[in-house]
């Protein structure tokens, strides 16, 4: 279902937004981009590496377990279909369909409990 997208982010959730953007500039060398919050989310993080997958990283509790969360870029659109595919399959959806910065995404667990999102950009078409 996923086998013909990339991948197009890491997520992190961080505990100290500006704390991460000094070290993954600064210490790792990375060039980070603090993008604007839509209402009161806050600020988050870009950094854009090789192959053209991005590191995100937003404040939210940072624990074992709940980062980095693999993002499948679905360039085609059809993010509805491509859940509503998942969960007949058996798997177990996290978070529905919802907005994120620019487009949609959902989220669900694989068999041990990790999380792997997927993500659509707000210009593709939601259905197929």
């Amino acid at each position: 279902m996923l086998s013909t997208s990339r991948i197009g982010n890491i997520c992190f959730y961080v505990n100290d937004i500006d704390r991460t953007e000094a070290f993954y500039r600064d210490v790792i060398g990375l060039p980070v981009q603090r993008m604007a919050a839509e209402k009161d989310e806050g600020d988050w993080l870009l950094a854009s590496i090789k192959n053209n997958v991005d590191l995100i990283f937003f404040r939210a509790e940072c624990r074992p377990g709940n980062t980095p969360i693999i993002v499948f870029d679905l360039a085609e659109g059809g993010i509805d279909d491509v859940v509503e595919g998942l969960a007949e399959q058996g798997a177990t959806i996290v978070t529905p369909v919802s907005h994120a910065p620019g487009g949609w995404s959902a989220e669900f667990a694989d068999p041990d409990g990790h999380v792997v999102s997927v993500y659509q950009s707000a210009e593709t078409p939601r259905r197929k």
